[in-house]
């Protein structure tokens, strides 16, 4: 797991490919793109576009007999467009929830994942912070 963050930490997002399972299944990606192998190359080869300093983190690790789960810490600067969005020089820093799947080969055959939205969107400034309470 730790090196599907590596791999994309660096750049290297066919590097990333070679761990997905040809069948891989995302559950929970990016609106617009396939829920695929090719769907998620997809996704990051844009958000490497949009964040090209974007740093994934890992806080905590658990790994269990075919999952593996990762708290994981995302930096990055908003440069180019993101779903949509004109670039606005934004600063992200958000935490996510991933949860892998592995087969029997070792690939990820199935992700799933939950990212602050409401936050990132908050600090590149597209949706308006809530007041404090």
């Amino acid at each position: 797991m730790r090196n599907t963050y590596e791999l994309i930490n660096a750049g290297d997002i066919d590097g990333f490919g070679d761990l997905l399972a040809a069948d891989f299944v995302e559950h929970q990606g990016g609106p617009g793109y396939p829920p695929t192998k090719e769907g998620t190359l997809d996704f990051f080869r844009d958000l490497a576009g949009a964040f090209p300093d974007w740093h994934m983190a890992v806080q905590d690790l658990i790994a269990g007999s075919d999952k593996t789960v990762a708290r994981v810490r995302v930096t990055g600067t908003q440069r180019g467009e993101f779903i949509g969005i004109p670039p606005t020089g934004g600063s992200a820093d958000v935490e996510l929830i991933d949860i892998m799947r592995f087969d029997s080969a070792g690939l990820v055959c199935e992700h799933w994942g939950v990212a602050d939205m409401l936050r990132l969107m908050q600090q590149l400034g597209v949706m308006p912070a809530a007041a404090p309470a």
